[in-house]
């Protein structure tokens, strides 16, 4: 290694975010934006559960269907969508029937960490539930996923038929609860600056320069 030349310190990034909430499919898409922007930062991320609903049953309706609520959710899907366009977020809200539990879609993605395929197995998580209107809770579509991320099917299969990592999806999301995280996605840079929201590339850009400041 050059010694004249700077060394690079490598942030931490925290996405805690749920795979059944839009705002976090165009949230984490403008993260990976902000971070092709800074090629020189060198950047971990870390992927945490949030479980909107941790009490869903498998069968809840989609929220557009419930009284009173289709006019206000057509005008949130439009307005989802057309952000979406701007981050390549082909969503389809026409195709999900249902709103899927999350909980073995986190466990799949805690499964690929291990396997350095996080980042690709969360993004086509978010696809498959809101451009393709798979359903993300069905273990056959997760290993589907799965093999598509480079991972061996007949081995995730049998992962999300146990019981691994439950207990660890669940512990943190009650730690995100517990430390005022109400609303996702939320961004925790270097584990001290925290940002909530789909924030422009150029908000997260900043944070992370305020993070970087820190170890010069």
């Amino acid at each position: 290694m050059n010694a004249l030349s700077p060394q690079r310190h490598r942030l931490a990034i925290e996405v805690v975010f749920d795979l059944v909430c839009p705002w976090c499919f165009i949230g984490t898409r403008r993260l990976r934006r902000a971070l092709r922007a800074r090629p020189e930062i060198a950047t971990e991320l870390i992927w945490r559960p949030f479980l909107l609903n941790p009490e869903q049953p498998p069968a809840r309706e989609p929220f557009a269907r419930r009284p009173g609520q289709a006019d206000r959710t057509r005008r949130l899907h439009a307005t989802l969508t057309e952000m979406g366009r701007a981050e390549g977020v082909p969503f389809r809200f026409d195709l999900i029937h249902r709103t899927p539990p999350s909980v073995d879609a986190h466990r799949l993605v805690r499964l690929a960490a291990r396997r350095g395929a996080a980042e690709e197995v969360v993004d086509r998580l978010f696809v498959a539930h809101f451009a393709e209107g798979a359903d993300i809770a069905d273990h056959a579509t997760l290993a589907g996923i799965a093999a598509d991320a480079g991972l061996e099917r007949a081995a995730t299969r049998r992962f999300l038929a146990g019981e691994q990592e439950m207990e660890a999806v669940q512990s943190e999301n009650l730690r995100a609860h517990r430390l005022g995280i109400n609303g996702v996605p939320c961004f925790v840079i270097a584990g001290r600056h925290a940002i909530a929201g789909a924030q422009e590339p150029e908000v997260l850009q900043r944070l992370l320069d305020v993070a970087l400041t820190e170890f010069v």
